[in-house]
């Protein structure tokens, strides 16, 4: 296995947890990987922390945004120095398994024409210690209504460069949301492959960008994304109902995809799934 893995970390103010984020990368028992930071003006003694870790290793790459930008302007940013044949983003809060970059890797030799892998992720306390595994994660079956709504596509997720330059990139307008519009933008281009093991430790913390108390806002914005999403596949009309030609209210969008939480329709998902298989 060759193939060159750009880990992609878009920070901000999170010294005191990077550590961990950093000892998981160098732990990796796959070694063709680069680390890409880029700060986001961090308002802390971050920059300081990850300098003084970093120092002496060419591995990793700090880049400081000259103003906070947010999140969806940091992670593209990060993409703009990725120059690995596959990518994926690590929040610096949180940590990779020792085996995930080789795990996901294989895949790619294995499955030629798959774009991309997401796998099982740990959800862990403030200190990272395991709780129990996210259990939502499972095999999609990806088609134009494919929106991961409700969620089934998560973290550890990479993602083939190329394919990522053939999209229009990430919004770098959004500040939630970010990791659900790349993924439905990667996945318009090819197929998905859920590795069954858990290579991922996501951190549940009241800091958290995914945990903050904006609900209504990522609301609005997972909403958006979706609409996006719609508009790129020209899809007009979902059981007959007119998709908004403009985004005003989250609400209409979700509507419009509630018939896919009904058990009937997961179970003919399940079976589409295990046909494709």
């Amino acid at each position: 296995m060759t193939r060159k893995i750009s880990i992609l970390i878009a920070h901000y103010n999170n010294g005191k947890y990077f550590k961990q984020c950093y000892t998981s990368l160098i732990d990796q028992s796959y070694t063709n990987w680069e680390a890409i930071i880029v700060d986001d003006c961090s308002t802390d003694n971050s920059v300081e922390i990850i300098k003084q870790l970093i120092k002496g290793n060419i591995k990793f790459l700090l880049v400081e945004n000259a103003e906070n930008k947010g999140c969806g302007f940091t992670k593209r940013k990060c993409l703009e120095y990725a120059s690995g044949d596959i990518c994926a983003f690590l929040d610096p809060d949180d940590a990779l398994y020792a085996s995930a970059l080789e795990a996901s890797i294989r895949q790619y030799e294995q499955s030629k024409n798959i774009v991309c892998t997401y796998s099982k992720m740990m959800l862990c306390d403030e200190n990272l210690n395991a709780q129990k595994v996210f259990p939502q994660t499972k095999q999609i079956y990806n088609n134009d209504l494919f929106f991961n709504c409700p969620i089934q596509i998560t973290h550890f997720f990479t993602f083939k460069k190329k394919i990522y330059d053939k999209t229009s990139g990430i919004n770098p307008n959004l500040r939630t949301a970010v990791d659900q519009d790349l993924y439905l933008k990667i996945l318009e281009h090819g197929n998905a492959k859920f590795i069954k093991q858990t290579l991922y430790k996501y951190r549940l913390h009241d800091n958290g960008i995914s945990q903050n108390k904006g609900k209504a806002d990522a609301k609005k914005s997972f909403g958006l994304v979706i609409h996006d999403s719609l508009k790129r596949r020209k899809i007009k009309y979902i059981n007959q109902n007119k998709v908004p030609y403009t985004f005003t209210n989250p609400e209409e969008i979700f509507l419009l995809l509630d018939y896919q939480t009904t058990v009937l329709y997961r179970l003919k998902l399940k079976l589409m799934v295990l046909l494709q298989a």
